[in-house]
């Protein structure tokens, strides 16, 4: 098999499981080629010939992975994400395993599956993806200010910057979804793909990364303390209960969605802080991403609802 590995030096704990992953891989007449970049080079420049591997393998954060996956949209080539990250939401998602040796198994065995991908547009004219969810306000604020302690504390530095700001910005939210416009006003906005966050709490009842839309969720209190309640009916969630999400916040679904917010909110996209503030446009790419996944993420995802492709053939020709 050919390999292309690309490789954040900076992200997570730099603990060089992707080394462990490499040996672990390595049979005779296999071919790996690592590209690595520290946050100076652009990993999109590292993907050029991605068509000439069979595998591309992305060791990073989230952000690093929905990076090289929003290049290779619609390609078809497989990309196998490596929880190098802090958070590693995606894995999380997708029920892959973290040990390298493992990865290094899954690799081989090449299961794979289209998911569902978000890609952001800026007033400016420039683009973005995100795997996991996107958002703008209080999210943004809690991964900027969980960036100084991401590599001390991992998962927890979120929960620790969540109560570090109990009063952030609460701004009037316009939202256009597929066309329908709704008024309404709160700290944030999440667009979510995927719906588990850490600790597999799940931010919406379903998890349907390949069913065409996103889950639309309007925090809509004046303070972090209204969304409490929130948390815990998501922490039961997980016991089967789908408890509902009280009015603190309001969820809709859609495969286009415009924000604009007065004052704006910053934007963040799968763990990324963004210079960007409102306004944007976010749009959903069905079942545009090849993803590598284990036995449980096929067992998980492989006879989901059908994909909302059908709806949209304009696009997709």
């Amino acid at each position: 098999m050919k390999l292309l590995i690309v490789n954040n030096l900076s992200s997570g704990y730099g603990d060089g499981a992707i080394y462990d992953f490499m040996r672990s891989f390595s049979q005779d007449g296999d071919e790996i080629v690592v590209r690595s970049s520290n946050g100076t080079t652009d990993v999109s420049t590292f993907l050029d010939d991605a068509d000439d591997f069979d595998l591309v393998v992305v060791s990073g954060g989230d952000g690093t992975i929905s990076s090289v996956a929003h290049q290779l949209m619609h390609t078809g080539i497989p990309v196998l994400p490596f929880p190098a990250g802090t958070g590693n939401l995606l894995t999380l998602n997708l029920l892959s395993p973290n040990e390298p040796h493992a990865l290094a198994k899954m690799a081989r065995e090449g299961e794979t599956l289209d998911f569902d991908f978000g890609e952001i547009t800026f007033p400016d004219g420039s683009t973005t993806g995100f795997s996991v969810m996107a958002g703008a306000g209080y999210d943004a604020t809690i991964m900027g200010a969980a960036m100084p302690t991401k590599k001390l504390l991992g998962p927890m530095a979120y929960f620790s910057a969540a109560f570090a700001n109990p009063m952030p910005q609460f701004s009037k939210l316009r939202l256009v979804i597929d066309g329908k416009t709704i008024e309404t006003e709160g700290i944030g906005v999440l667009i979510i793909n995927f719906a588990k966050l850490q600790f597999d709490i799940p931010v919406v009842h379903e998890n349907l990364p390949r069913d065409g839309a996103f889950d639309i969720v309007v925090m809509n209190t004046k303070d972090a303390l209204g969304l409490i309640p929130v948390l815990f009916a998501t922490i039961l969630d997980r016991g089967g209960d789908f408890p509902h999400r009280t009015d603190a916040v309001e969820i809709y679904q859609g495969h286009e969605v415009y924000l604009e917010a007065d004052p704006p909110l910053q934007v963040q996209y799968d763990g990324e802080v963004s210079p960007h503030y409102t306004p944007f446009m976010a749009r959903l790419w069905p079942q545009s991403v090849s993803f590598v996944v284990s036995e449980e993420g096929v067992d998980l995802y492989g006879d989901t609802t059908p994909s909302l492709f059908s709806q949209y053939p304009e696009e997709n020709a």
